[in-house]
């Protein structure tokens, strides 16, 4: 007589030794049996008997001589709902974040002592009360998708964020740059950008593009990252240096622009007007390009597919349309300050705007060949 594990644990445990997370089998079973099926699984590597340990053993120790073994067992053989309170108690105390999986009324407490309590969905009543989640399928891969997912979310929430304030921080140095340079038109300061185009960038047609960064499927080695430190802020030290670079790109070339579209003019107020909407034009041409840019901050968009995301394409291309409406459409150009403009002037905001792509390119390589320097080293 056999009870086989499910064919995709072994698969499941296997990822899980990718992303860095490592799985503990804790049984009642005997030693020989949780051996036979840790092997079969993966679970345990050469030195088996320095991985194993039986709940006589674990009598044995006292809670300092399991905290010095807990990072090096694989499996725990011949336990009873004692031990795999103290085997939780122990982890956690070396700061491992620990996630429990159990089906009985005796698991309760070392689920409720986890990180994370993961009840059975055949399991009591009780072990349901006291864990955090139910795994409706009583299947371990679904785990590690869970986790697969969390992180993907996690990332998503970072892209979504550099995207929002890379835009919100070069709008800030784009009007406080005007505002020092003294720009003025009749005594009065002259801003790159009036109110009204502001709003329509900030609540409208940036908010497009950022719903599909929202949706960004998991980048395909996201189970091969070592797990984040939980102390680890949103904003690490690598996103803030791309944060300063996106915004000084985007600011300096939107205020150039402006400089160069105020000097060829004559009349004061076609002048202003024109500048006012080129620099609104390159702005959102900056968002478009940045959009993508923001869908990893580690690989280049060439390998992780320019139409992977179907919802940002969308969502670009509903930003587009809107920025063509209310330039070129004459009504929504009187509402929105803008003038109609040439084709010459639209592929010098596009020239403009898409160095913004490069410039992160170069950063993202530059980055990455420097981070395969220090793992060399």
């Amino acid at each position: 007589m056999s009870d086989p594990p499910r064919e995709e644990v072994k698969e499941a445990i296997g990822e899980c030794k990718k992303a860095g997370i490592k799985a503990v089998m804790i049984t009642g079973d005997h030693k020989l049996t949780a051996v036979a099926i840790a092997k079969e699984l993966g679970m345990l590597s050469s030195n088996r008997d320095e991985e194993v340990l039986t709940g006589v053993e674990l009598d044995k120790m006292s809670d300092d001589e399991l905290e010095n073994r807990v990072d090096s067992i694989a499996v725990y053989s011949r336990v009873s709902p004692a031990h795999k309170l103290r085997i939780v108690n122990a982890l956690r105390r070396k700061g491992n974040v620990v996630a429990m999986t159990g089906d009985g009324i005796n698991d309760a407490p070392a689920l409720k002592s986890s990180d994370v309590g993961v009840a059975m969905n055949s399991g009591t009543d009780v072990a349901k009360e006291a864990s955090d989640m139910i795994l409706v399928d009583d299947n371990f891969a679904t785990i590690v998708a869970a986790i697969r997912e969390g992180r993907a979310i996690y990332d998503n929430m970072r892209k979504y964020l550099t995207y929002v304030l890379s835009y919100a921080f070069a709008e800030v140095c784009l009007l406080g740059g005007a505002f020092l340079f003294g720009i003025f038109t009749r005594g009065m300061p002259l801003f790159p950008l009036t109110a009204i185009q502001i709003l329509w960038t900030n609540l409208v047609i940036e908010d497009l593009p950022a719903m599909g960064l929202g949706l960004e499927p998991p980048e395909k080695d996201i189970m091969e990252r070592k797990p984040r430190d939980p102390e680890e802020r949103v904003f690490t030290r690598r996103i803030i240096h791309l944060l300063i670079l996106m915004s000084v790109v985007i600011s300096s070339g939107c205020f150039l622009i402006f400089l160069r579209y105020l000097q060829v003019q004559t009349d004061v107020d076609v002048n202003v007007n024109k500048a006012q909407t080129m620099v609104f034009a390159t702005l959102i041409l900056y968002e478009v390009f940045n959009a993508f840019n923001c869908r990893s901050e580690r690989h280049s968009l060439l390998r992780i597919g320019i139409f992977a995301n179907k919802w940002l394409i969308l969502g670009v291309m509903g930003s587009l349309m809107l920025m063509v409406l209310a330039i070129q459409v004459p009504f929504t150009g009187r509402f929105f300050h803008t003038v109609r403009l040439t084709s010459f002037d639209w592929g010098f905001a596009l020239a403009t705007g898409v160095t913004i792509f490069f410039a992160v390119e170069v950063w993202k390589a530059l980055n990455l060949s420097y981070g395969e320097e220090v793992s060399a080293q």
